[in-house]
């Protein structure tokens, strides 16, 4: 038995066992594909379509067709060339069945070409998988506590101000590493002088590094030192 089927605006003449190339379907090598347009099968011809006829078929592979040139040249004032080269994507597939009719109940994924196909068409052309149920939340008192918040690291330093000193800040980016936007937090936090900075111990710097996440920037550009520098000159 032989069927003529439609597919990527081609007409195709087949029956069981032939190998074909045609149009890029939505589909993956191994996947089976059922072609629904069927113009003719056997004596029967359609009407444009024989109602509840299908081809069904695996896909083998996806390629590529062999390159074809397109050079344009246009002669006039300016004249260009240009050339473009193009290789059509195809898919192989095998004719493995042709239903005469009860195409429409067999469950089998419709061929549908990859470059019409949206994501909800092929995912609507699959047949539909049954869903496990879905398993009943755990009661309130059988959930697990949660974890509480871990604390923050080091000790916070003893020196914080609500505000800075007769209402005067120091000049926080004359440290190498503090730029307006770091000073604007350490203000937030509650340094506004050298002197703080200077004061502060191992504990001090890793809680200050975890409330500015930069992990090891103070003692990497040694903030400490800075301070106690700065706060000298300026006395």
């Amino acid at each position: 038995m032989f069927a003529v089927l439609k597919t990527g605006g081609k007409q195709y003449r087949v029956q069981p066992g032939d190998v074909l190339r045609v149009e890029k379907l939505a589909a993956n090598p191994g996947d089976k594909v059922q072609f629904n347009e069927v113009l003719m099968v056997g004596a029967t011809v359609g009407t444009p379509l024989v109602e509840g006829a299908g081809v069904q078929a695996e896909v083998i592979d996806q390629i590529k067709g062999k390159k074809v040139i397109h050079f344009v040249r246009r002669r006039r004032k300016h004249s260009s060339k240009r050339t473009r080269g193009h290789r059509q994507q195809l898919t192989v597939v095998r004719i493995t069945e042709i239903l005469e009719s009860g195409a429409d109940k067999s469950g089998v994924m419709a061929a549908i070409g990859a470059g019409s196909a949206s994501a909800a068409a092929v995912a609507a052309a699959k047949p539909a998988k049954k869903t496990p149920a879905k398993k009943a939340a755990p009661k309130k008192e059988d959930r697990p506590a949660e974890a509480a918040p871990e604390a923050a690291a080091g000790s916070k330093p003893a020196n914080l101000l609500t505000e800075a000193r007769g209402g005067k800040p120091d000049d926080l980016k004359k440290i190498s590493g503090v730029g307006p936007k770091l000073e604007s937090t350490l203000h937030e936090i509650g340094v506004f002088h050298f002197d703080q900075i200077a004061e502060w111990g191992p504990e001090e710097i890793a809680y200050m590094d975890d409330r500015l996440s930069f992990k090891g920037r103070i003692e990497r550009d040694n903030w400490i030192e800075q301070a106690k520098e700065l706060a000298a000159a300026k006395e």
